[in-house]
This record gives structure tokens, sequence and C-alpha cells, in this order.
């Protein structure tokens, strides 16, 4: 069984949302109808009697997982069930929340072999404001607007970038400066913490055989840790549950890097290739698109940081929907987010159809706070 919708505010819709999670998680780890119906009924007393009721760490930790199990846009999925889970609920001060953070992506780097991670921080409940983590993600570059309508350094972090420097920060000004977090609790004003550099993993990008930024830098950081979405599990939300797995190589080199609307580096990619082009028709997009990829995968490689080429990541989510098919479970997803932005049509996802349909335990967007 699967809920599609949730309201922590509404009684009767969460005692409904936290019956369907209690039943269903109570199954997967093989709890006994006893256990779980006693477990049910503790919940449907809290809740009568406070509005909310608490998740175990059993419960948090599978619900958890079971939220990338359901995410539509995520090609990762086959390896839901290593998900380790980090329970921070009990993180009260913006120190302590950012202590959390670091230690969250510590572990998940491990020197470069990504292990994936999820800190679930306290969640919304009545008549108190919760945890909130300003950034998109925990790592990422800023983006400065100039006066001529262009922008230094990645165009989608110029609103927050403002808001950074509106608390205060001052980036060196190159195309690659990493941005501070930003922590709120308790409705209190943010406040602004850099990142040690010692726990930043970064991952020059170089081609093996082209010069294809003229000497100039490119890199990326090794971690794709989002912070700005929603856990909800049961009908309880937490707005702060950052998590991470690792990158596709076309995530960074299609899209953070090549989109005109980024860093938009195909240009100078085929300037470093020494390709022609005057004409769509020489196809010279392509050429560098593929270059620029192989590239990523090189580096990383290189560099001994996990990263995936979209072939295997589509192939290992055929494993996925075949093991949910055995478990009988439905496979949900977005199509134009499950296929890889190069080459797609090569893939088996590319000539699939699925119902993008959101499923809970699972991730939300929510409004930014600064905007």
């Amino acid at each position: 069984m699967t809920s599609t919708t949730t309201n922590q505010t509404d009684i009767p819709h969460l005692l409904r949302e936290a019956e369907i999670f209690l039943t269903d998680c109570g199954r997967e780890l093989g709890r006994s109808p006893g256990e779980t119906e006693h477990r049910i009924r503790e919940v449907r007393r809290s809740i009568r009697e406070q509005g909310t009721y608490a998740h175990t760490n059993e419960e948090l930790a599978h619900g958890a997982r079971m939220a990338w199990r359901n995410a539509n846009r995520c090609i990762g999925r086959l390896f839901w069930n290593r998900l380790a889970v980090f329970d921070a609920r009990e993180a009260e001060t913006p120190e302590a929340v950012y202590e959390a953070l670091l230690r969250h992506l510590a572990y998940a780097t491990n020197g470069g072999e990504i292990r994936p991670a999820l800190t679930a921080f306290r969640p919304a409940e009545p008549g108190r404001e919760p945890v909130r983590i300003w950034n998109h993600q925990l790592l990422r570059y800023a983006g400065y607007a100039r006066p001529d309508g262009s922008v230094l350094g990645d165009p989608h972090s110029v609103a927050f970038t403002r808001a950074c420097e509106a608390l205060g920060w001052r980036g060196e000004g190159t195309a690659f400066d990493l941005l501070p977090l930003v922590v709120q609790t308790d409705g209190a004003p943010p406040r602004l913490f850099e990142l040690p550099r010692e726990l930043v993993l970064e991952v020059p990008i170089r081609h093996p055989d082209y010069d294809l930024f003229q000497g100039e830098e490119v890199k990326w950081y090794a971690v794709p840790l989002l912070t700005d979405m929603r856990l909800e599990i049961g009908g309880i939300a937490y707005p702060a549950a950052p998590f991470n797995g690792w990158y596709m190589g076309t995530e960074i080199g299609a899209r953070n890097l090549a989109d005109p609307f980024r860093y938009n580096l195909l240009p100078r990619v085929a300037e470093g290739m020494g390709l022609e082009t005057s004409s769509n028709a020489s196809l010279w997009k392509d050429r560098a698109l593929v270059e620029l990829n192989a590239a990523v995968l090189h580096s990383y490689r290189e560099r001994g940081v996990s990263i995936v080429d979209h072939h295997t990541a589509a192939q290992q989510f055929e494993v996925f929907q075949r093991n949910e098919e055995k478990e009988g479970r439905a496979v949900t997803g977005r199509w134009s987010w499950l296929i890889p932005p190069l080459s797609p049509a090569t893939t088996s996802v590319f000539h699939s159809r699925l119902e993008d349909r959101q499923v809970y335990p699972g991730f939300v967007h929510q409004p930014t706070p600064y905007e």
C-alpha cells in the first residue's frame, strides 16, 4: 500500500498516513502483526493527545530508505537499502546542526569512495519552527551577477549568493568559490558558517587528450549533497533532511558545466578541440559534449572518486525495476529526469514509460527561506 498525499496539520489524515507507513514498514522489517498493531495503537494515542508522534530510530532509517526508493527523479535507486541514516533530531542550535552537517560530509566523502547518507533533523511540529538549511546543496559554487548581465561562477547560485552576501559573506570572486552554509533554527535569524576546506573534496577536470579549457581552472566537488528538500514519512515532515548519493557523470558534464544557463562551457571546449562552430550541422556541440563528459569521468576516476557513467546507471535502473517487480511494488518515475542528457536513446530507460506519481515516504520540494 502506498500514500500519495500528506498534511501533518490534519489529524485524521495524519492518523491515516501513520497507519499506512507503520503497516508497510512493519511488514518490510519483518515485524509480527501483533508488534505492528501495538505500535499503531501507540502512535494513534500520541497523535490524539499531542497532535503528532515520533518515529523510532528504526522507522526513521527505513522510512528514509523507502523515500529514496520512491524518488521519481533518481536513476540510482538500486542502492536504496544501503543508505546510512543519521538521527540528528536532538540538534537544537545552529552550531549543533552545523556540526552534524560536517559529520555527514566527512562520512559521505570517505576519501573519494562516496557513501550514500541522510541526516534527519528535528521534524516540523505544532507550534514550533523547524530547522531549515538555506543551501540548495551542502557544496555549491557562488554566482556573481555582473552589471552587464553576465555571471561569474554558477548562475544557478546567484540568488543564494546575494542572500549570503546580505548576511556578511564575501567570496574571493572566482568562478569556483565555495558558498558557506546557512542554518536557521526555531525561526531565529539565520547563521552563516564557513566550510572547512579540508573536508571538501574537489576534482580538477581535465581531458587525457585535449586541452579543453585552454589552461583555465575547471573543477567540481565530489559529493552531491542535497539540503533543500523535505522528507515526509508517515505524515511527519522533516524540512531539513540532507542526503547524498554519488554523481552520474552527465549531471556534471552535460548539465552543470554544459548548460547555457549554468557554466556554458561547450563553446570553450569546442575551441580547445579545434572544432568548426559556424554551423550546427557540424555537430560541434555533440562532439564537445561527449568529450566534456569523457573528461569528467576520466578526472573522477583518476582521483579515485566514485562516479557512474549514464549507460551503467541505466542498466542498474533496470535491475532496480526487476527487483521491485519481484517485491510486488510499482516503480514510479519522471521520464524527463531519468533519461540521461547525453545519448538517451542508447539506454533502455529512454524506451520505458513510468507513472509520474508522488509516493510516500518521499522527498518533496519546498519554498526557499530567502526568496
